[in-house]
């Protein structure tokens, strides 16, 4: 069915049930940011494929709402949709709730599906439509209707993850929940987000495609913690294990019953960006609402030092799959027919020799020429290109190992490149090393920092519509917060141990993509009489392609940054290579 003819579809049933514009997110009913298939009915509906945006529908007419990471990619997969593309993070764009209330008439009703919308968003909505006195409708899901071969919930087991990789037990992360709630005098504790619960019981799955979570929620008390999960996904010995921790196992939609069953004089906690409004909606009115943010993402993203450990093993046999892959590249290009995708499945093969290696921890990006603009790019066969002997080719890519996840990104130089070419190599590479080794009193956010890696760019009118650094989780989601570089307003703490990556870039639409990444561990430096001082511990180890640097850009500590940091590459890397990849790997890292 055409786009258009499904955006037809859906206004008959908006028409049929007095309904003025449908709503269609990317989430699925945790709020996560990469959904199972069964919930990818924005992309759907719209033909977008990004892993953000919001498509909205009116009798007349449609809009996607995606960020600057998308607009290159939106406007080509948006073309003779009728959907008009809003770039929402430009000035003067509005949200999509603003757009309904200054389009629509007074009284109208919007619908939308309550459990793909967390009980924040639908507030700032129904804030927006209380200036029209607008209603909502949140209980239709209309996809469930036109969407005729929508996927099932995935039904893959589930697995312990062991206490020799999360480096706390299942008790031990209950007694810290229980903390808070006996803190803070709450009976029960709502947790809905996939990635929280994977890590408070020490489960994973294969649900999600890239992130090992399993599709559950779970409510945790004083006595007992509930799991609500697919009871076919829990294999016997798991569910064995789940019970001597003090797990109880019911079905996935039970949550509902058990929250409606709360009495007056309860208190429930949950995170309202993560809960939908179905789930909400579901607990008497009686009961006292807490929210806040989950306790959980706090905890999971100060790693224990046995996950630090663990991540520092995983991203070193990471950088191992890397070397093998630059130099096969760099060797082959000019004899080799090699395409995007050839790249990509030969990247995934040196990763998959790697010990405690499970698969992907993202789809790969790997873009050569303009492709590399585009900040998500996915190459299909349809769209790939070959590469060739001149140019960057960059590729954006991870892994996920049963001890720690992994991200990292390297612009390659292929062969000839520009001078204009090499040095927005440079100022990529300025920004980087500046953020690399920054020192910075404790209390310091992502957004105090986030200036340091734009600043050489800047110099030169360019910027970036992306942040500069995301969490990453452990063995789970490749994005986490709550922590973050990026020139928002994120008010959390830089605190020792949590772990992001560091990853400006350069993208000029239509012409080639720069961007180089590392993973840093947040550690402390030295405390004196101004305070506690931290800094920045670089996690991972690969060479960045000297080929394209215009060393004469580079001022003398610039230099040495890069020549102790391809030092410590050649040490962490060297022995477990061969004789020959050792070769290679030295004149990668030669002193410059």
């Amino acid at each position: 069915m055409e786009i258009s003819k499904r955006i037809e579809k859906l206004r008959e049933l908006m028409k049929e049930n007095q309904m003025d514009a449908y709503i269609v997110s990317s989430f699925d009913a945790h709020q996560s940011e990469y959904v199972a298939k069964h919930w990818k009915g924005r992309e759907w509906l719209s033909g977008f494929t990004g892993s953000a945006g919001t498509v909205v529908v009116t009798l007349d007419d449609a809009g996607l709402w995606t960020d600057g990471r998308y607009y290159i990619q939106a406007e080509e997969q948006l073309k003779d949709s009728g959907i008009q593309l809003f770039r929402m993070m430009d000035p003067g764009v509005p949200f999509y709730s603003e757009w309904l209330a200054q389009t629509l008439e007074e009284g109208s009703t919007v619908g939308f599906y309550g459990e793909t919308f967390s009980v924040r968003l639908v507030e700032r909505m129904k804030k927006d439509f209380s200036k029209k006195n607008m209603g909502l409708n949140i209980e239709n899901d209309f996809l469930d209707v036109l969407w005729t071969d929508r996927p099932e919930l995935p039904q893959t087991p589930l697995f312990l993850h062991d206490v020799q990789y999360a480096g706390k037990s299942v008790v031990e992360k209950l007694k810290e929940v229980r903390a808070y709630m006996h803190e803070n005098k709450v009976s029960h504790y709502l947790l809905s987000s996939l990635d929280d619960i994977a890590w408070l019981l020490n489960i994973r799955g294969s649900d999600v495609p890239n992130n090992p979570v399993v599709i559950a929620n779970v409510i945790v008390t004083q006595e007992v913690c509930y799991l609500f999960v697919d009871s076919k996904k829990v294999p016997h010995d798991v569910k064995i294990g789940l019970e001597a921790s003090g797990i109880k196992i019911d079905d996935y939609r039970a949550v509902y019953d058990v929250l409606s069953q709360l009495s007056a004089g309860q208190i429930i906690n949950f995170d309202a960006e993560k809960t939908n409004v179905l789930l909400e909606a579901a607990i008497p009115a009686a009961v006292k609402k807490m929210e806040s943010s989950n306790v959980t993402t706090r905890l999971k993203a100060v790693k224990n030092p046995i996950e630090i450990q663990n991540m520092k093993n995983a991203l070193i046999r990471d950088g191992i799959a890397m070397v093998k892959f630059i130099k096969w590249m760099k060797e082959n290009i000019a004899t080799e027919t090699i395409t995007e995708i050839d790249a990509e499945n030969q990247l995934e093969a040196f990763r998959n020799e790697q010990e405690n290696f499970v698969g992907p921890s993202f789809d790969t990006i790997a873009g050569y020429k303009d492709h590399a603009a585009l900040m998500h790019y996915k190459a299909t066969e349809d769209t790939q290109y070959q590469l060739e002997n001149k140019g960057f080719f960059l590729v954006d890519s991870g892994g996920q190992y049963l001890d720690g996840t992994t991200d990292i990104t390297r612009t390659i130089v292929l062969g000839e490149v520009t001078e204009r070419q090499k040095r927005d190599y440079t100022l990529v590479l300025q920004g980087f090393i500046a953020l690399s080794r920054v020192k910075f009193l404790h209390g310091a956010t992502g957004a105090h920092l986030d200036v340091l890696a734009r600043q050489p760019i800047w110099q030169h009118g360019i910027d970036y519509k992306c942040g500069t650094g995301h969490g990453v989780g452990f063995f789970l989601n490749v994005h986490e917060g709550p922590q973050s570089i990026r020139t928002d307003l994120n008010p959390i703490v830089l605190e020792q141990g949590m772990i992001l990556t560091n990853e400006p870039g350069i993208y000029l639409e239509g012409q080639y993509g720069i961007r180089i990444e590392n993973m840093l561990v947040v550690a402390e430096a030295e405390k004196t009489e101004f305070g506690q001082f931290m800094e920045f511990e670089t996690m991972t180890y690969c060479p960045i392609d000297l080929e394209g640097i215009d060393v004469s850009m580079l001022n003398p500590s610039e230099k040495n940054w890069i020549n102790h940091y391809h030092q410590a590459v050649y040490g962490a890397l060297s022995p477990s290579l061969s004789a020959a990849e050792k070769k290679w790997l030295a004149n990668e890292t030669r002193e410059i």
